[in-house]
């Protein structure tokens, strides 16, 4: 996909503008990497919402100290009592007090089938005498009045989850204030990020992983955190990272660019990579919007 394709999911004209996004599609289509980039985005986020109750969420988020300029809103077929045929007049009406952005997320029923057979999931309209192929025909059907007025269809078929996260983050940053990061982690063995501008290497590392009651785990939980907190290299690692990033970033920025993406990579991808991620991640949302993480090996 081409950076024109990226650009444009939302003006910011307005500084003051609320901008509602409204994510809906095909289940299984990738909407739950969507909502998760927009709540990186620091998006105030809700998941499977009857659309009966968004003038009310949208009254709620936004009145009094809890102001919040930007709400994402998932909504599927999962709520059964839902009438996606009046959507529409609620989105209407809801477009003369905010920006609201309805945003479909298509995929092949190929693809559908695919990723439902792969990962065992059960299809949320697949009942007993109902096939997976009649579940997502009853879906399409359900969805065609959202499809129709979707302000974007995004087609998910040919995408892997963090080019769908980097495709939304990229098209809603443009709410957020400068340059927005995406800050991943991957395992070595496995390869490259193919979309990386920066890589940083942390095998050189002490390693969790030769611990036998840290193996299992990764590097957000408190064990984990608590053993690389304890080694001074690690420490000056992430110091020496964070000094090179401060000095650089600006020039991108100053360059016009939108979107920067730091990888951080150790062996198998689960504890060094994961730990680092994490905390350079925290450090840049102390000063900027748009800061999002991505574990490529815990996904």
């Amino acid at each position: 996909m081409s950076q024109s394709q990226y650009e444009g999911l939302i003006s910011n004209d307005d500084p003051n503008a609320i901008h509602l996004v409204v994510l809906t599609g095909m289940s299984g289509g990738g909407k739950t990497v969507a909502l998760r980039a927009l709540e990186d985005l620091e998006f105030y986020c809700v998941d499977n919402l009857p659309s009966a109750l968004l003038p009310q969420l949208v009254e709620a988020a936004t009145r009094g100290d809890s102001h919040r300029r930007r709400i994402a809103v998932g909504v599927d077929v999962r709520n059964r009592d839902e009438d996606f045929q009046h959507m529409p007049k609620v989105l209407s009406a809801l477009a003369n007090t905010v920006q609201v952005h309805l945003i479909f997320i298509d995929c092949s029923d190929a693809v559908l089938t695919k990723r439902f057979s792969e990962t065992r999931r059960r299809h949320p309209l697949a009942t007993r005498g109902r096939s997976l192929a009649d579940a997502i025909a009853e879906e399409r059907r359900l969805l065609r009045p959202l499809m129709a007025i979707a302000e974007r269809v995004i087609d998910s078929s040919d995408l892997n989850v963090h080019q769908l996260r980097r495709f939304i983050a990229t098209g809603y940053a443009q709410t957020t204030a400068g340059l927005t990061l995406m800050f991943q982690s991957f395992a070595f063995r496995r390869g490259l990020p193919l979309d990386s501008d920066f890589v940083f290497d942390a095998r050189c590392l002490p390693n969790p992983h030769w611990e036998p009651t840290l193996r299992p785990l990764s590097g957000k939980d408190g064990p984990v955190r608590e053993f690389l907190e304890r080694q001074p290299l690690v420490a000056e690692y992430e110091a020496d990272t964070a000094r090179w990033l401060d000095a650089w970033l600006p020039r991108f920025e100053a360059d016009d660019r939108s979107y920067v993406t730091i990888s951080i990579g150790c062996t198998g991808g689960r504890h060094r990579s994961v730990y680092l991620v994490e905390k350079l991640a925290a450090h840049y949302r102390a000063t900027r919007e748009g800061v999002l993480t991505f574990h490529r090996e815990l996904e």
